[in-house]
């Protein structure tokens, strides 16, 4: 099954303010029906990279067996950790950049490397603000999230 995973986060410019992030699920089951499931956080005093890291991970552990997953992020910092193989690179090896740079959110990288171990996953690179439907109604989510503390979660697996 393909499952197209769209994230945003927010941390309102402030790294010591809120942010939340905003997670959308879309599906097609097995008897052809279209589904969307959508996952924001609210408020929680983080950073913005954090807050993207948890959009995709929230997203990725939503699915309770191996999918096709195809990952659409305007984060900078999700996508290149794939694409410039960060992951592969400095994290499993040692947990460090360079000599003495220590890797920021091992916790969410380790968390993340869990919930990507059964999937085929292709994250895409969106431009923020593009116009489609479900990166906008990420983009809302997230700041949703980032400006309350209201919770929307869908514990339905897939």
């Amino acid at each position: 099954m393909l499952v197209k995973i769209y994230t945003d986060g927010a941390a309102r410019g402030n790294p010591d303010g809120p942010g939340g992030y905003g997670t959308i699920l879309s599906y097609v089951d097995q008897n052809g029906q279209e589904h969307i499931r959508e996952f924001s956080q609210g408020y929680k005093k983080t950073t913005n990279n954090r807050m993207e890291l948890m959009a995709a991970i929230v997203g990725l552990e939503a699915l309770t067996k191996p999918c096709n997953v195809e990952l659409y992020s305007d984060s900078q910092y999700v996508i290149k950790a794939f694409n410039d193989h960060w992951l592969d690179g400095w994290i499993k090896k040692g947990w460090k950049r360079g000599k003495n740079e220590p890797v920021k959110n091992v916790d969410l990288w380790k968390r993340l490397l869990e919930a990507t171990k059964p999937h085929n996953i292709t994250f895409i690179w969106v431009k923020g603000h593009d116009g489609h439907a479900q990166n906008e109604r990420c983009d809302f989510l997230a700041t949703s999230a980032a400006d309350g503390d209201n919770l929307i979660e869908d514990k339905e697996g897939i």
